[in-house]
């Protein structure tokens, strides 16, 4: 009879394959079985984890074929049988990843479960965008939203008062919302905002603009998910070469990263 097998939650980062950890590709090299999500880093997963059943359970907005609690009895089960189980996911599993609750489904069905953390979208995709969530003398905090769910009335107003840098994850679906409660609780409208779309793909672009341009902004760009929403001063920087200190024009949209397309409509001077 085989021994109980193991659970190993992986954050494969912001989808860059070059951006997971080497002990991520430790764990892949010797797994029997893969569970990934759809954000995950995946085009080397045949190699990276050569000899391992690969199941695909990741959720797409507004359709979810393999619920989280069919995924966390998948992973159970696989483990009870001996398997080494890798859990594959985008970003860090512990920033909205859903996270905890696989932790403890492992923990309540005596599993062995191991994190591996995994660079967050947060931080790794704006600046994928050359967009900073801190700087000296512009933003000395920033915040990390979920704007999978609309939010309240108090939230909004809370953000609205916070400063430092706003940045929002899942958040196209309730860009309206967002948009137009911040400035209903007292935000500038000339705030800047950056939405940075399919970071580190080939296919990433920059949208840039002032919090009451933004919607119309990313209505004509035909926004789509996945994409990660800055909102402050921050955003500013992005119109510098990485590197190099020297700003760009607010009509230059040449790309600050190879292969990205930027569009701006933010006027004024850049810092």
């Amino acid at each position: 009879m085989m021994g109980l097998g193991e659970v190993t939650l992986i954050g494969g980062g912001p989808g860059a394959a070059d951006l997971m950890t080497v002990r991520a590709r430790d764990a892949l090299a010797i797994a029997d079985v893969v569970f990934y999500d759809r954000l995950a880093p995946t085009e080397g997963l045949r190699e990276w984890a050569p000899a391992a059943e690969l199941y695909d359970v990741g959720k797409r907005p507004g359709h979810h074929r393999v619920t989280q609690e069919n995924i966390q009895t998948m992973m159970t089960d696989a483990a009870r049988s001996g398997r080494r189980v890798v859990r594959l996911k985008g970003g860090d599993p512990f920033v909205f990843g859903r996270g905890c609750e696989e932790v403890a489904a492992c923990r309540d069905a005596g599993i062995p479960v191991t994190v591996v953390p995994g660079i967050t979208s947060a931080i790794a995709v704006p600046a994928a965008a050359g967009i900073p969530v801190t700087a000296r003398s512009v933003s000395k905090s920033f915040t990390v939203i979920s704007g999978h769910d609309p939010l309240s009335e108090q939230e909004l107003s809370g953000l609205a008062a916070l400063g430092g840098t706003a940045v929002i994850l899942m958040g196209v679906g309730t860009l309206g919302h967002t948009m137009a409660g911040l400035q209903r609780h007292g935000l500038a409208g000339e705030t800047p905002v950056g939405i940075v779309e399919r970071g580190f793909s080939p296919d990433q672009r920059v949208l840039i603009a002032p919090l009451d341009q933004i919607l119309g902004v990313a209505a004509a760009a035909q926004l789509r998910s996945p994409a990660v929403l800055v909102i402050g001063e921050v955003v500013r920087l992005a119109a510098t070469e990485p590197c190099s200190g020297e700003a760009r024009s607010d009509t230059d949209s040449s790309p600050a990263v190879a292969g990205e397309q930027v569009i701006r409509a933010m006027a004024g001077a850049v810092l």
